[in-house]
């Protein structure tokens, strides 16, 4: 059951890490080759028009490659969202139907006994319910970049 949860978190902190070295080579790549494509578009319009007309060029240039960048950026952060949010809805229908967990329940019940356990389970649950609404909000935070 650990084992599992380690394992998840392995993998949410390894595609972070990918996910975040791959966004860095591609900002670095798109800001080299921007950076190209403005100065040869800076030249062409200095030619023709002048200097004021070169410079709204090159801030033309660069809005709309900031944008196109920053929509990608929202779009991709909702699908890790979404993919996260999956995740947590299949891992908890897991975990109740694990017969493992099962036997360990029924013993539980037979060892200490419904009516001292009533209050036991009100507890637990209370505290599932605190465990869940933390792990919600947490869910809301945006990822390390």
């Amino acid at each position: 059951m650990f084992q599992r949860l380690i394992d998840d978190f392995k993998d949410s902190t390894g595609t972070a890490l990918r996910l975040t070295s791959l966004a860095a080579a591609a900002a670095v790549a798109l800001f080299v080759t921007t950076s190209f494509l403005c100065a040869a578009a800076f030249i062409l319009v200095l030619d023709k028009y002048g200097p004021v007309q070169a410079c709204f060029t090159g801030a033309a240039i660069f809005f709309v490659v900031t944008m196109i960048a920053a929509i990608w950026y929202m779009v991709r952060k909702r699908q890790i969202r979404v993919h996260a949010e999956q995740a947590v809805k299949s891992t908890a229908q897991t975990f109740l139907a694990d017969p493992m967990l099962v036997a360990a329940g029924i013993q539980v019940v037979r060892a200490i006994g419904v009516k001292k356990l009533i209050p036991i389970l009100a507890v637990g649950g209370i505290a599932l319910g605190f465990m869940m609404s933390r792990g919600a909000a947490g869910t809301n935070e945006a990822p390390a970049e």
